[in-house]
């Protein structure tokens, strides 16, 4: 099969903010704002606690306030959100919309990451397909997804010879590990709870994108 074209104008590098499951939208702007000021470089919207009236609300806000500050947002799962806001693009786990589908759907200026957990050939094909990205994980414990697969740091370093888009390093990532992430070959750390729990958001923020600067690969 060969590789769809993708021409968004976007780096899948850095700090990616992916949003805690808050339901008071205002709340969620501030605590999202705040990461932003650190230098959180794609947000992901991603809310398994809210319908699709407050979905809709949320991630409209969102996408105001992220193109403020030139990032881009995407939506978890919700390909029919995406398209209704026009939003940056969209990340796929196993169980959702097929990556090709969502590529012919929303066209090639639009960021599509896929979740590949522990698996190399999903990576493979999500690339083929067209995708922008791909995450392993969860590479460390995670309290947000306690049940996932645990997905080795060796993969990075593997994928690195095998596909060429950016690999993004996902669950339990805290200050403590991410620079492990990093030295293994992630391009992007995907962060919930230690960014969005963190007493003073923005300076965790600042922390985690000041390790893409000091960490050697």
């Amino acid at each position: 099969m060969n590789k769809l074209t993708k021409s968004h104008p976007f780096s899948i590098s850095g700090l990616y903010a992916i949003t805690p499951d808050e339901l008071v939208t205002g709340l969620l702007c501030r605590k999202v704002e705040a990461a932003l000021q650190g230098g959180v470089s794609l947000v992901q919207y991603r809310n398994k606690a809210a319908n699709g009236t407050l979905r809709l609300r949320q991630a409209s806000a969102l996408l105001a306030l992220c193109r403020s500050y030139h990032v881009p947002m995407v939506i978890n799962d919700h390909l029919d959100l995406c398209a209704q806001i026009d939003a940056d693009g969209l990340h796929l786990g196993m169980t959702d919309c097929d990556v090709s589908a969502a590529r012919r759907l929303l066209g090639a200026d639009k960021i599509i990451g896929a979740s590949c957990y522990d698996q190399p050939e999903l990576a493979i094909k999500a690339e083929q397909a067209g995708a922008s990205y791909v995450a392993f994980g969860a590479c460390f414990s995670s309290s947000t997804k306690p049940d996932a697969v645990n997905a080795s740091l060796d993969l990075f370093a593997q994928m690195r010879q095998k596909i060429s888009i950016p690999l993004v390093a996902i669950g339990g990532i805290t200050l403590e590990n991410a620079s492990s992430a990093l030295q293994a070959g992630a391009d992007a750390v995907a962060v919930v709870g230690a960014l969005f729990n963190a007493n003073d958001i923005m300076e965790t923020s600042q922390q985690f994108t000041h390790l893409f600067k000091t960490t050697s690969i």
